[in-house]
């Protein structure tokens, strides 16, 4: 029995057993009395998928049981260390018991739980699996050599995992909204204008390569955003250009103080600017 349980709750989620698969007890309890994990990982939950899962309910019953331990403050209540998905759809298809499988373990082996079963089943957003990560990082004192052994994948992606978290949360929400992918994202880290850029992403729905395109332009220090320039400013340039036939940039700060450049191709351009100069004062 213990075997086919193992072998039911997947690999990863049985390697994590350990010890305690001595003390599981399977059992069916009533679904009132189940409770959310504090720690679970994932925040969104798509609303096909889950209407898919409801039904799938209605028709064959919860095949894969949900993995539960005894809530330390409740009584006689169970907090869910994976399987939320199910209990939620369970609850649409109006099951009164769900079959659980009854672990005692503590909140770091809670949470491995509920991140290995969902990045197995590619559940949870890049945003919610970095997120899970760093808890395991920050509260647990794993670190990313740990996290690679027992996830399953390596260092380089869980590095480039955690790196999504250093951009500003509104990015963020994008990627957990699926308005961009992880991969646009990771174009992004570093860039002061992250955000901006994001949304242009998003509004003219590059590919990952077009954004890489895009990033490298604004990390260029030679790129100017010509287009936020004042049009009065605008035209000053273009006049400029047209009478000298160089390329003409102002930069014009809040308190009207600010830079001309001049851009020449050799020296004969060079001297033309500076005899203007020397005649005009």
């Amino acid at each position: 029995m213990e075997n086919k349980l193992k072998k039911g709750l997947g690999r990863g989620l049985s390697s994590l057993l350990g010890d305690s698969s001595k003390e599981i007890k399977t059992n069916k309890i009533p679904i009132k009395d189940i409770i959310r994990n504090k720690f679970q990982p994932r925040k969104y939950f798509s609303k096909e998928s889950l209407q898919e899962l409801t039904n799938s309910i209605k028709e064959q019953g919860v095949i894969q049981p949900i993995v539960v331990r005894e809530d330390k403050i409740s009584k006689n209540k169970y907090e869910i260390i994976a399987g939320e998905r199910r209990w939620l759809a369970s609850q649409n298809a109006g099951l009164h018991e769900v079959p659980v499988v009854i672990l005692n373990v503590d909140d770091a082996k809670s949470l491995e739980f509920a991140i290995v079963e969902n990045v197995q089943r590619q559940d949870l957003n890049p945003i919610e699996e970095a997120r899970g990560y760093q808890k395991l990082i920050d509260d647990f004192s794993y670190n990313q050599e740990k996290l690679s052994q027992f996830i399953g994948k390596s260092r380089s992606y869980i590095a480039n995992s955690l790196r999504l978290l250093s951009l500003p949360e509104e990015v963020l929400t994008m990627v957990e909204k699926g308005n961009i992918s992880s991969g646009h994202a990771r174009t992004l880290i570093g860039l002061q204008n992250s955000i901006e850029i994001a949304k242009k992403i998003a509004e003219k729905k590059l590919s990952v390569r077009q954004a890489e395109v895009l990033s490298r332009q604004f990390r260029n220090k030679k790129f100017k955003l010509v287009y936020k320039k004042d049009p009065n400013i605008l035209d000053l340039q273009k006049i400029l250009e047209d009478k000298t036939g160089l390329t003409v940039s102002i930069n014009n700060k809040k308190n009207n103080s600010g830079t001309i450049s001049f851009e020449y191709k050799d020296l004969e351009q060079l001297d033309k600017i500076v005899d203007v100069i020397k005649n005009s004062y």
